[in-house]
């Protein structure tokens, strides 16, 4: 049966960085989403009042992430938001937490470390309530940014540079949080020239669909299949399906990759894509 709530996944800002990659490390940033990401998920809540809870455990700086997100939503009129400060898997046992979770509309995970969500969260009664109400209640809203995007799929990039993606060995995958499967998601896409390690992931992963999310730009999906382009920015999917011939299986760790036929999609706000079909709907400019 197909999710009944929705997804919206978000490529982030400039933060303190999704993975081990220095040259990109600042200073946390929420001006971008000024441009009306966060009031796309008040939409899709529909509640006059949700309660949004943020979960910030993929931040090594937990509290100024979740009082950054409590006045950024509060500037758009959302007063009853709240973060989960859950930091081991010790705390995710928290009776409070998990009570707040219940009653949620809505959850955002955070930026920062997306080894840290799956590693934290993953199999536990936290992870159980959100999988579960996303999949049965048609209100409910799972949102995730820059390593809370990442972690949104089953199949899950947690590392490799930017500058050695092409390099066998050099990108490793493990299981996220498996709200949307059939993807592995990147996110600060085009800033940090993020295609050569999504390029790498899909030509050994051929069957999952690469999504490159930009920077303030999202994904809104519905029914785990449709998606919405939002935002200012753009989104890169990389379709490995029809892949003629690629040297991955047989070279040594380090060498580098080639792939034949990688076909690649680019969506702008407003335009959508199926998952199921792999095609794309492609509207009128959106102003």
């Amino acid at each position: 049966m197909s999710p009944q709530g929705k997804l919206i996944i978000i490529g982030g800002a400039e933060d303190k960085g999704t993975f081990s990659e220095p040259t990109f490390i600042q200073k946390n940033n929420l001006n971008f989403f000024s441009l009306g990401i966060l009031k796309k998920i008040l939409v899709e809540i529909n509640n006059n009042n949700p309660s949004i809870e943020v979960i910030t455990t993929a931040s090594i700086i937990p509290e100024e992430v979740g009082e950054m997100y409590i006045s950024a939503f509060s500037q758009i009129g959302a007063t009853n938001v709240k973060y989960l400060d859950i930091r081991s898997r010790e705390d995710v046992n928290n009776p409070e937490f998990i009570a707040r979770v219940t009653k949620a509309d809505a959850v955002l995970f955070s930026g920062g470390n997306q080894l840290r969500l799956s590693s934290i969260l993953g199999g536990t009664q936290v992870h159980d309530i959100i999988l579960k109400r996303y999949r049965e209640e048609e209100g409910f809203v799972i949102a995730g940014t820059s390593a809370g995007a990442a972690a949104c799929s089953n199949t899950m990039i947690y590392e490799g540079s930017s500058s050695e993606a092409l390099l066998k060995g050099s990108v490793k995958i493990t299981t996220g949080l498996g709200f949307i499967n059939d993807v592995i998601i990147d996110s600060h896409f085009v800033k940090r020239g993020r295609f050569g390690r999504l390029f790498a992931a899909i030509a050994s992963n051929p069957g999952v669909l690469g999504i490159g999310l930009g920077e303030d730009t999202g994904l809104l999906i519905t029914e785990g299949k449709n998606m919405e382009a939002v935002g200012s920015g753009l989104v890169v999917f990389v379709d490995g399906r029809h892949i003629l011939s690629t040297n991955v299986y047989e070279i040594p760790d380090g060498s580098p990759i080639s792939v034949e036929n990688l076909i690649v999609h680019v969506l702008a706000k407003g335009n959508g894509f199926d998952l199921t079909t792999r095609k794309m709907q492609v509207q009128a400019n959106h102003a």
